[in-house]
């Protein structure tokens, strides 16, 4: 099977249920695992570079509105791959090409690969996608024994966590403008013994004030801005430090890694996210995902 991943997450799923040696193209974003990077990239960004948060935002709502993609997909190069299975996605015009964009492609290429649209909305969802993705390139037993390894690291989080009070807890998916959270991340929060104060889990992320952020209450702040690393996102929290309410702490988190994307490394952010916010619950934190900056 030769397969093209339009979805970083996807890409993920890919190798760990056994099929990286099958995926042929990627996009631009798909950098894990490390041997992604190898693949032919057949979608590239249409947003300028070096724009800061506030620039993302305000090109993104102009291109949205105009109808314009935010994606570029290489044609010729999907083409030439001659795919047997497409793997893209219908959940957020922002994350990924549209899966319209894709099926138009193909119709014109004339290639006759299936498409595989993945959507979940929720922590269950993206787990459930597992099995999917691994039934379409035929590893279900890899999948399942995949799924089964994920569920069992959050059961030990439940069990640490179990008898401690929820912590009323706020991440940021953006920071300028802020956005409350949205899809599988407030399950995240939950899963981690936090409550989320701002987003509801299995809605879209939504954009909201400074005033909302500093009067809802929480007891601990996450930025986690999609699309960047741990890297990017401690400077990111530092710049909104004083639009937060005084005296909470604030964390920056790898998102890209472990809290925007919907795969298995999901599991990883519940597990840092439930040292931070429970650090006498005895789980280990790993340094690489979150770093306190107030």
């Amino acid at each position: 099977m030769r397969i093209v991943s339009l979805l970083p997450s996807a890409t993920e799923l890919l190798f760990a249920v056994g099929a990286g040696d099958e995926v042929v193209g990627v996009t631009f974003e798909c950098d894990y695992p490390a041997a992604a990077r190898g693949r032919r990239i057949v979608s590239t960004s249409a947003l300028p570079d070096g724009l800061g948060p506030a620039e993302i935002d305000a090109v993104v709502r102009d291109r949205l509105a105009a109808g314009a993609d935010l994606y570029h997909l290489q044609a010729q190069a999907l083409a030439e791959l001659d795919p047997d299975l497409v793997v893209t996605q219908d959940l957020c015009a922002v994350c990924a090409v549209d899966v319209s964009i894709v099926d138009d492609a193909l119709d014109y290429l004339g290639c006759r690969a299936d498409v595989l649209t993945l959507d979940p909305q929720t922590l269950t969802q993206v787990l459930d996608s597992i099995g999917t993705v691994g039934a379409a390139v035929g590893r279900p037993a890899e999948a399942s024994a995949l799924t089964s390894a994920l569920h069992l690291r959050l059961d030990a989080v439940a069990t640490a966590v179990a008898d401690r009070a929820p912590i009323p807890t706020l991440v940021l998916e953006w920071t300028d403008p802020p956005f409350a959270p949205g899809h599988w991340v407030p399950d995240m929060i939950t899963h981690a013994g936090g409550v989320s104060v701002l987003g509801h889990a299995g809605e879209r992320s939504a954009r909201t004030d400074w005033a909302a952020v500093r009067t809802a209450g929480a007891a601990l702040i996450v930025a986690a801005p999609c699309g960047y690393d741990l890297a990017g996102s401690v400077p990111l929290a530092k710049q909104a430090l004083d639009r937060l309410p005084a005296g909470v702490p604030v964390w920056a988190v790898d998102a890209n890694a472990s809290f925007a994307r919907p795969g298995p490394r999901l599991v990883d952010g519940i597990e840092a996210l439930a040292a931070i916010l429970h650090p006498a619950a005895g789980l280990a934190l790993d340094p690489t995902i979150a770093q306190q900056v107030r």
